[in-house]
């Protein structure tokens, strides 16, 4: 498959949002403002086959994830750092880590596994070979190259 034909699926984007953080430097926020995500309470019906990130996952994100990407979508977590032990809970059929990968975003720079919501989609994104979207998600943020280039996308 030529890379062309691996860039025309456009990927839905779901993000689970707890409000903990500062409204003005959540990604996931900045995202559903550009209509690049979309903000749901909760996974259900046929989004609960697609792909969660989920760091406590024991499996790990690979390029044929892409398949269930294209079907049934991608979905992040927004929660604060301190909470995160509470997606030991969210322990869906689906559910996949990043590998260990470096923040770039201003809160938690050069922090091993500390990614923002728009860090953690653009990573998944490269990973199943969505690179134009990787990119579109990273080009909205000042420090989103920083964040490609340090982790080698």
């Amino acid at each position: 498959m030529t890379k062309s034909k691996l860039e025309v699926s456009v990927p839905r984007l779901y993000c689970i949002h707890f409000n903990e953080c500062d409204r003005k430097k959540c990604t996931a926020l900045k995202l559903a403002r550009l209509n690049l995500v979309k903000i749901v309470s909760k996974v259900n019906g046929r989004n609960l086959n697609a792909i969660f990130l989920n760091p406590f996952s024991k499996t790990e994100l690979t390029a044929p994830d892409r398949e269930l990407i294209v079907k049934y979508g991608l979905f992040v977590v927004d929660c604060s750092w301190k909470r995160i032990f509470n997606l030991k809970t969210f322990n869906y059929k689906n559910s996949r880590t990043l590998p260990p990968l470096i923040a770039a975003n201003p809160v938690n720079y050069g922090k091993w596994e500390k990614l923002s919501s728009a860090e953690a989609l653009a990573a998944a994104l490269y990973i199943t070979n969505f690179n134009a979207c990787g990119d579109l998600i990273l080009s909205k943020f000042a420090w989103g190259s920083e964040f490609k280039m340090i982790n080698n996308f």
